[in-house]
């Protein structure tokens, strides 16, 4: 039983998710006096202010617990903050999360003393930006096929491959990375989990741009690459349990609800819009199809609720954040088709053009989201993850 209902306790932190929000965002935010920052490197300058900004608010790793500097906040008071940020039209989070929501939740459950102490602080101020050298040519889905080498020598792991996709590498000041230290054991054994410092002689990153014509993702060549051994997360040749906790955390503590919705939202505006002689809204199948988004958004919402409930009983993410990876990102690529294709021809335009729509919003999300049903483990992944750890059906 999902229970929907919120405590006056929660009704109250939503409130000061509220105030907050509103009386710190840069005045004039998101308007012609304070406008969104363009381009890849302004992004990534403002995001460090802000999330510094968030620290000093008490607003950064609100479900970490106090004693390394979070708020040890609910899972509950966690979705109530995000339906906040995204209702208030925040800025962007620094690194996609990658430090704050999988780096610190990992080095929390497994680092050591000493890792805990050098790196936890750095992420939550935004300090130190981190990318994730996990996926490989030919080890995007299968992670366990990865061929990236560390060798043991002495007090280094020397590291030698690539690593594809890299969010925010050329940016990143360290790197959570994955390589395979043992080549004679089962391919889910024998690989160690590194904490890489992306100064480190060696390191070629080259950027990839997207169909977006963004270039967040790169292409990261190690060489020779030495990383201390007091950079190992637990044991050598034991990180396939290391990088599951960084998995969970990217799919089951994600929440992607709020975005949604507000896409969603903004969808219906556009259908307001008129065409040649009605709003597009007006038309009963364009009507259909928004009834059938809005359903969806609502079925998004509660499995949201019911994995939060999970967490807050068994303390750890589940199988139950597949499930609602694989619903939201099939869900907002639909979206967007339906936004494209409301736009007409104005959809070829990009956001320099002075006749696009909401300066280009619906073009880039069509073109991005294409990605949403690959990244963070594909559609068909997630798919085997529910059929063997939710319905119990062997492995095919």
């Amino acid at each position: 039983m999902i229970d929907f209902a919120t405590s006056p306790e929660e009704e109250a932190f939503r409130a000061s998710v509220r105030g907050w929000l509103a009386a710190n965002l840069p005045e004039g935010w998101d308007t012609p006096r304070c406008p969104r920052p363009r381009g890849a490197a302004e992004k990534v300058a403002f995001a460090r202010q802000w999330q510094r900004t968030l620290h000093d608010g008490g607003w950064a790793g609100l479900a970490w617990p106090k004693g390394y500097g979070g708020r040890d906040l609910t899972p509950l008071q966690h979705l109530i903050f995000n339906e906040e940020y995204v209702r208030a039209g925040a800025p962007d989070m620094i690194d996609v999360g990658v430090g704050p929501g999988l780096t610190g939740p990992t080095l929390i459950h497994h680092g050591t003393d000493w890792q805990k102490k050098r790196f936890l602080e750095p992420i939550l101020r935004g300090d130190e930006i981190w990318c994730q050298g996990f996926s490989e040519p030919g080890a995007g889905s299968d992670l366990a096929a990865l061929r990236t080498r560390g060798e043991i020598d002495g007090d280094h792991v020397v590291v030698n491959g690539q690593k594809v996709w890299t969010s925010y590498a050329r940016f990143a000041d360290w790197c959570i990375l994955i390589v395979r230290t043992n080549p004679d054991v089962p391919k889910h054994r024998g690989l160690t989990f590194l904490l890489l410092d992306m100064k480190t002689p060696g390191i070629t990153v080259r950027p990839l741009v997207e169909m977006t014509g963004v270039a967040w993702f790169n292409e990261v060549f190690f060489e020779n690459v030495r990383v201390p051994r007091e950079l190992v997360v637990g044991e050598v040749d034991r990180g396939w349990e290391i990088s599951l906790t960084t998995l969970s955390h990217e799919r089951g503590t994600t929440i992607p609800y709020p975005r949604i919705r507000h896409e969603l939202e903004g969808l219906l505006t556009l259908s307001r819009r008129r065409s040649l002689d009605a709003p597009l809204a007006a038309d009963p199948v364009v009507r259909q199809e928004l009834a059938q988004l809005a359903i969806e958004t609502e079925v998004l919402r509660i499995g949201t609720y019911r994995n939060v409930g999970e967490i807050m009983r068994t303390g750890q993410p589940g199988p139950g954040g597949s499930m609602l990876k694989l619903f939201w990102s099939e869900l907002e690529q639909r979206l967007m088709e339906l936004a494209t294709r409301l736009e007409g021809p104005y959809a070829a335009l990009d956001e320099q053009a002075p006749q696009s729509f909401d300066e280009g919003r619906w073009q880039y999300g069509a073109l991005w989201s294409r990605a949403a049903s690959i990244y963070a483990g594909t559609s068909e992944v997630q798919r085997n993850i529910m059929s063997q750890r939710t319905l119990g059906l062997p492995r095919g």
